[in-house]
């Protein structure tokens, strides 16, 4: 028998193209070049034998027959990628591909995965690289902890994991000068110092003020970086103070590399880390075995466990 249909993948690029009305963000949700989209089109309307789309000045237009194919495949197209997402999530229902903020993962979450293979040895686990925009539009990763407030991913499964609890910390040798001077017996004593911060947590100093209750007045932020791993080491160095999630820095306390001037101080943010899951993945057994575990073991630690008390 004779075929009359085309490819997939040249149907995919006609519907996405018509969808969106740009060959570049069709290119972009395809995970391909303009020149691919492009070209596939061009063998689309070559099968067809006659023009399906036309370029203008504001954007893509459909002809007749282009729009009689576009209303046509949506629903086809769409029909069995939910088809083929399942059968490869039955397929691979045993294997798990993560992505992770990277100083959550090295800080906190590595130490702990041993836990979850012995547990669970049966799940093959393995990371993608992190993207801070990520919308799984990708074969992988199947969840991805990221940071932010729960509402920031809507129609998303966005469990909160840790994060939310602040902690102060500084080089040892500054808090003991400190100390021996009369200062910091309280918190307004910390507006006279550095005040280290991370690019994406700007308002950290802010929140920790107003939750431990010292004015803010004369609040003034020092140098900021873009990584947590360097502004630990910068307080390391003793360049200043910083406010960060108790979770990534609980083992360079403990290990005396910095101190917490107000250890029992309580201070929560909005923010923390989630682990999110599009609503196609929801259903992977192995997804939902490494969920129940991830938020079992977040839910011991102790700053969890406190705030939950």
């Amino acid at each position: 028998m004779r075929l009359h249909s085309p490819s997939m993948s040249e149907l995919h690029a006609f519907v996405t193209a018509a969808r969106l009305g740009s060959f570049t963000q069709a290119a972009e949700a395809l995970c391909v070049t303009q020149g691919a989209v492009s070209r596939a089109i061009s063998r689309l309307e070559a099968h067809f034998g006659q023009p399906l789309m036309r370029r203008n000045a504001h954007g893509l237009t459909l002809t007749d027959t282009g729009r009689k194919l576009y209303d046509g495949a949506q629903e086809p197209l769409r029909a069995i990628e939910t088809l083929s997402a399942g059968l490869r999530a039955q397929d691979r229902r045993l294997q798990l591909t993560l992505s992770s903020v990277p100083t959550l993962a090295s800080a906190w979450l590595m130490p702990r995965l041993p836990d979850f293979h012995q547990r669970h040895p049966e799940i093959q686990l393995s990371f993608a690289p992190y993207r801070r925009d990520e919308d799984f539009s990708g074969a992988t990763p199947d969840a991805s902890t990221l940071g932010g407030g729960r509402d920031q991913w809507p129609g998303w499964q966005a469990d909160y994991v840790i994060g939310r609890e602040m902690v102060v910390i500084c080089h040892p040798a500054r808090l003991a000068a400190r100390r021996s001077q009369g200062m910091w017996d309280t918190p307004v004593g910390l507006l006279g110092e550095p005040l280290l911060y991370h690019g994406n947590g700007v308002e950290n100093w802010t929140q920790w003020f107003s939750a431990v209750g010292a004015p803010r007045e004369r609040l003034k932020l020092a140098s900021g970086f873009d990584q947590v791993s360097l502004l630990v080491r910068a307080v390391m160095a003793d360049m200043g103070i910083a406010v960060l999630q108790r979770c990534l820095v609980r083992d360079d306390l403990l290990a005396g590399r910095v101190a917490a001037p107000f250890p029992g101080l309580q201070a929560r943010i909005a923010r923390g880390y989630h682990l999110c899951a599009p609503p196609q993945r929801r259903d992977h057994s192995a997804l939902a075995c490494f969920r129940t575990w991830l938020l079992d073991t977040a839910g011991a630690d102790p700053d969890v466990a406190a705030a939950r008390g």
